[in-house]
């Protein structure tokens, strides 16, 4: 039996559990049709999801049919929890991507569409609730192709046994056959495609099968489930080491913590050594809240394991590498009241919400005595503390938020930092160079052994991963940078390891500060990709609005939905449109609409007002100080950074 893995993703409301719940229900896993709105649904089993009617964590499920085995990831749905749907992409042999059909393509549908394909992930696409609109399947096709991928095509009259014998509409054949030259060459022969090419298309992404139904009335869900046994293919295991990626970390009613992984090499027995001590006591494969213990899980197959204390989600064990840094961040960083509740005791629960959702950057400050969260926005922040409230009887209160600003380099420096007091030493020399954006942090090392034993540059290399490096304009996280070691010197007699941590960390600081000598530092912040539907009597109160907000924004278009409604699709600064959708609710009377999406982040579009408020003042950073140790006449003394260059013993490279 063919065995793949398989997402659910979809735009909040798209009807994504209730599909996950008709092919529960077609295959004989569910013997109720459970409903959102009754809050019995079989993969939405927490009473939060059950209260709020959306998915927050993601569920697996298992379902056959006569030849398909398939494990089916749930994922939330809404864009506050689209790190937790990032972590489970880099799992699947295949998702499917639900659509609503009288919603459409929505801003955060097309998010999703490229984090699958950053992901590679081959992609199954089902229009839902067919069954409420008026529009035809050609013209949603269309649609598809536009926004999405011209190699978007209705596979509803794409039947096996047609397939089998080579008796598919001709224009199905050629339209499959477009997308890849061999293909349409042997189409042009024969005057069809054979069943094990479309296969090869799918999985390699060039082509996307559609469907269309309806989930609530369980109408074509049986075609995307034959599609999905038909037209999907088994990668094939494989042997030799244990590899394994994370993609989720959760703990149970009773305080157990699971790490779920997918096995990706080898294969997994109980009381394997997967991380050190503890051991994989036990192989669990969830179906829904229930499990059955496994005494194998081989190469492609899913589980959770117990007691696992280090895992994180990502994370690769084993053979397996750590997958890609989540590329959907927080934006938002919300300072926690306790109300009178213990630190400890709320810096303790955060903490385990945190194991789960690594993405919350739970920090207690010692200069402001208080706890910090990350966010991606106001659902995730109720939802943060109804979770406090339910698992650990915690009422917490949180301040407005704030925007969480990054600090990069628009040009290269070489940055030194020396540490010498009394029987210490180390110089370390850096090349500090801007890397594309979004592309986050990087090291390397250009040192030769001659110059640098191989242990030292082992230490610089480590030390550079070790802490968060801050800017020197606002004390902000710096991001699109290379940091790449070149030079250093160490000493055969005082050198010690942590010597090189502090050369490390100063000779970084010290690049940074050089450059905002020259004013080649740069704050970045967090934009939005908007989409705002208002009346049209409403469109140049909008307009203006978004202007006064320092965003931009295409030619307005008229909704495909309703004939009164005009859509405005653009980008403007997070800052700036904090609030936004209440004042939107306001002046449209309640019948506007504000989608907002995480696009990135670009220059800050009021710099040296975020500058002046924050009052950051580098120098006095003492825990990041830019300055260096030299020694003389037996003791240390401090250098100025810009004194630096002129007193460091090695020499620099330009």
């Amino acid at each position: 039996m063919k065995h793949i893995v398989t997402g659910i993703v979809a735009h909040v409301d798209a009807g994504k559990t209730t599909l996950s719940e008709a092919l529960l229900y077609q295959t004989g896993e569910v013997r109720h049709f459970g409903r959102v709105d009754d809050q019995n649904t079989f993969l939405d089993p927490e009473e939060l999801e059950k209260k709020r009617g959306i998915t927050i964590f993601s569920h697996q499920a298992c379902l056959t049919t006569s030849d398909l085995a398939l494990t089916l990831l749930d994922t939330p749905g809404h864009v506050d929890f689209a790190a937790q749907t990032e972590q489970v992409l880099s799992v699947l042999d295949y998702a499917v991507l639900v659509i609503s059909a009288n919603s459409g393509i929505q801003g955060y549908t097309l998010t999703l569409w490229r984090l699958l394909e950053r992901y590679h992930v081959p992609v199954f696409i089902f229009v839902n609730k067919m069954d409420s609109t008026q529009k035809k399947c050609q013209d949603l096709v269309q649609q598809l192709q536009a926004n999405l991928s011209a190699a978007c095509l209705d596979f509803g009259n794409a039947i096996p046994k047609l397939a089998e014998n080579n008796q598919l509409a001709d224009d199905f054949y050629e339209s499959v056959a477009l997308s890849d030259d061999e293909i349409l060459n042997q189409f042009l022969d024969t005057g069809h495609v054979k069943p094990a090419a479309i296969r090869d298309l799918i999985s390699q992404r060039k082509i996307f099968p559609c469907y269309f139904g309806s989930a609530l009335k369980v109408d074509k869900t049986d075609e995307l489930l034959t599609g999905l046994e038909y037209w999907t293919q088994e990668k094939p295991m494989v042997s030799g080491d244990f590899g394994a990626r994370v993609f989720k970390v959760s703990h149970t009613e009773k305080k157990e913590r699971l790490t779920w992984l997918r096995v990706t090499s080898g294969a997994l027995h109980p009381k394997a050594i997967v991380l050190g001590e503890p051991k994989a006591n036990q192989l669990r494969v969830y179906n829904g809240t229930k499990y059955e213990v496994s005494k194998e899980i081989s190469s492609g197959e899913v589980c959770a394991i117990p007691g696992l204390k280090e895992t994180y989600p990502g994370q690769g064990l084993g053979i397996k590498e750590d997958a890609e840094a989540p590329q959907l961040t927080p934006v938002l960083n919300y300072a926690v009241d306790p109300k009178g509740q213990g630190i400890q005791v709320c810096l303790q629960a955060l903490r385990e919400l945190e194991d789960e959702d690594p993405q919350l950057h739970v920090t207690w400050s010692e200069q402001l005595q208080e706890i910090q969260v990350q966010l991606m926005g106001k659902i995730q922040l109720e939802i943060l503390a109804n979770l406090l409230a339910a698992r650990f009887g915690l009422e917490l209160a949180f301040d407005q938020g704030r925007i969480l600003y990054q600090e990069t380099i628009t040009t290269l420096v070489e940055g030194v930092g020396h540490f010498e007091p009394l029987r210490h030493y180390a110089e370390v020399h850096l090349l500090l160079e801007p890397t594309p954006r979004g592309s986050g942090l990087s090291f390397g090392s250009d040192c030769s052994l001659e110059v640098l034993a191989s242990n030292w540059q082992h230490q610089v290399l480590t030390n550079l991963q070790a802490k968060q490096h801050l800017g020197v304009l606002a004390g902000m996280p710096v991001t699109d940078m290379k940091i790449t070691l070149i030079s250093g010197k160490a000493s055969n007699v005082h050198t010690v390891g942590g010597d090189f941590r502090q050369a490390t960390w100063r000779a970084v600081r010290q690049g940074l500060m050089e450059l905002r000598q020259q004013g080649k530092c740069e704050l970045l912040e967090p934009w939005y990709q908007f989409n705002l539907q208002v009346g049209t009597d409403q469109v140049g109160r909008a307009m203006t609005d978004i202007e006064r907000m320092s965003g931009h924004f295409a030619t307005p278009e008229q909704s495909t939905s309703q004939s009164e409604t005009v859509v405005l699709t653009g980008e403007a600064p997070v800052s700036e449109m904090q609030g936004y959708a209440e004042e939107v609710r306001s002046y449209t009377h309640g019948k506007g609409q504000l989608e907002c999406i995480f696009a990135g982040y670009r220059p800050c579009h009021n710099t040296a007002a975020v500058i002046a408020e924050k009052s950051y003042d580098p120098v006095s950073d003492l825990d990041n100080t830019p300055d260096s140790v030299f020694c003389a006449y037996g003791a240390g003394y401090p250098v100025a950074w810009n004194e630096v260059p002129q007193m460091a013993h090695v020499s620099y490279r330009n």
